[in-house]
């Protein structure tokens, strides 16, 4: 059996925020790992960001990590 963590990142068409979410603030991103054993793993990860352009960015950069692609249209400013 393989180590391998995957990443699901089911970006909704539209939505810039997917992922996101604010906190008193502060941004926030939840990511749910697929892992090699048949269980999953929930993420919930403060981007220590009050800045929704730079969330989104960090963001991105985390499910790149985990080899996830966010659709271009999911980036845009709304």
């Amino acid at each position: 059996m393989k180590n391998e963590i995957k990443a699901v990142a089911r970006a909704q068409a539209g939505n810039a925020n997917h992922h996101l979410w604010n906190n008193n603030g502060t941004w926030w991103c939840h990511l749910t790992l697929h892992l090699s054993d048949y269980t999953k793993r929930r993420l919930r990860l403060s981007l220590g960001t009050h800045n929704l352009t730079d969330a989104r960015c960090l963001r991105d950069s985390l499910l790149a990590l985990f080899g996830c692609r966010v659709p271009s249209s999911t980036t845009e400013v709304a």
